[in-house]
């Protein structure tokens, strides 16, 4: 099992965790994706600078708001119709993170581009186990017409490892869990995994001997550092089992790997595992799309029947308007959750916020007008000392949100003089 960095056992010549050779920090950079645009009036802050009141949508984040950058005036005029006419839906997430025209085809021709994650997961991706991990909470179809003769493969991913290849999101709570966490040994055969479940035990179980013996090196700080970080992956596995029916009944090859039923519960457990991945550096670059856009999802939990996709289409009705804003404050809550997570988390003299990037936003503005410009985006942490958050700053109407995607690649070690339909960088507005 990989471990965050115990700075006792690198002093002592062993390494562990996130640390690299020459001591400094790693940088991580994650993308999450939320459905549909936003009831932008309850958005968007009203002053700028570090003066400004958060409004109701972004209040959720108040506890870390010097940790927040609030950025306005960002677009993606690859996801407007550009002579393709109808499918913003599909236009909007496939070109998220790629900034590229999807081309409008319902059949196995697809063509985007590589998305920014899996840029940097290329060039950087070799110093952890995994290049990057991707997550969702939407079951993903990556064939069939979804909008207006666009494939179901750009509106249900937003990761791109190829211009013509997708990456599909993990959807199961279980499957990203034992990807992580589990060491691929004997004992990691489906039917070993199944009868660990019903016997309920714990990947910890197989690694508590190494653990305790890794204890008697380490000084009282990391172990206290060791214990947290091992409750933490015990207490998101007894949360994932919560949501399974695992029995004695099980057939000899199966394995529980059930969804869970509650939404926010689902969300959490993925924003969880990517704090873990982070801390124990399984990997240094992720990707979350918490629904895919056009969802049609009632929100009951917060006394909201209608579908998420219909409700956009608000035509300035009062009522259907709060009720987004509503649905975009569920999410902001979940997204704050995350965030706290990571500053909640030691790394080195600081937390795993400081050495992040986690940007958060949609490839639509208002949904009833399908705006691809004066995106709803933000991008917390600190990069390492390079960002200057707590702020709100507003870029030039259009700035393609690719500049952005180059000054965090710049930050990631990954330096290109292009990307997607970038036009340059954004001198002065992160730092």
């Amino acid at each position: 099992m990989a471990l965050p960095a115990l700075p006792s056992l690198a002093s002592s010549g062993t390494g562990s965790g996130a640390s690299s050779s020459s001591g400094a920090l790693p940088r991580r950079a994650a993308f999450i994706y939320v459905p549909n645009g936003a009831n932008m009036a309850d958005w968007t802050p009203e002053a700028l600078g570090s003066e400004f009141r958060l409004p109701s949508i972004l209040e959720p984040l108040e506890p870390v708001r010097s940790d927040v950058l609030v950025m306005s005036g960002l677009a993606h005029d690859k996801a407007r119709p550009n002579g393709d006419g109808a499918g913003d839906h599909a236009r909007a997430s496939a070109t998220f993170l790629t900034g590229m025209q999807a081309r409008k085809t319902a059949g196995v021709d697809i063509r985007v581009g590589v998305s920014v994650d899996q840029v940097i997961a290329h060039k950087a991706g070799d110093q952890t186990p995994f290049r990057s991990v991707e997550l969702g909470c939407d079951r993903g179809q990556s064939s069939g017409s979804c909008d207006s003769g666009y494939s179901c493969a750009y509106q249900f991913n937003i990761a791109w490892r190829t211009p013509t290849a997708p990456v599909p999101p993990e959807t199961k709570p279980r499957r990203a869990f034992e990807r992580l966490f589990s060491a691929g040994d004997h004992w990691d055969s489906a039917e070993a995994r199944t009868r660990r479940m019903i016997q309920r035990r714990s990947v910890l179980d197989f690694v508590l001997e190494d653990a305790r013996r890794l204890n008697a090196k380490l000084g009282k700080t990391d172990q206290r550092k060791l214990d947290e970080y091992l409750t933490s992956v015990r207490d998101l596995e007894r949360r994932i089992e919560q949501t399974e029916k695992v029995t004695a009944s099980l057939p000899p090859n199966s394995f529980p790997e059930g969804m869970p039923s509650d939404y926010g519960q689902h969300v959490r457990l993925m924003y969880d595992l990517m704090v873990l991945a982070f801390q124990n550096d399984s990997t240094r670059v992720a990707s979350f799309i918490m629904a895919h856009d056009g969802s049609n999802r009632a929100y009951p939990n917060l006394g909201i029947s209608d579908g998420h996709h219909d409700l956009s289409h608000h035509g300035n009705d009062e009522e259907k308007k709060t009720k987004i804003a509503k649905i975009n404050r569920f999410h902001m809550e979940q997204f704050a959750y995350f965030i706290r997570r990571l500053k909640e988390t030691r790394e080195g003299e600081g937390a795993l916020l400081d050495q992040s990037m986690i940007v958060y936003g949609s490839g639509i503005a208002d949904g009833n007008a399908h705006a691809h410009h004066d995106l709803p985006v933000l991008l917390c942490g600190r990069g390492g000392g390079t960002i200057q958050s707590g702020r709100h700053v507003r870029v030039d109407k259009n700035t393609p949100m690719s500049n952005l995607f180059l000054e965090m690649m710049d930050r990631m070690g990954v330096h290109e003089t292009r990307f997607g339909d970038s036009t340059g960088r954004l001198p002065g507005v992160l730092s």
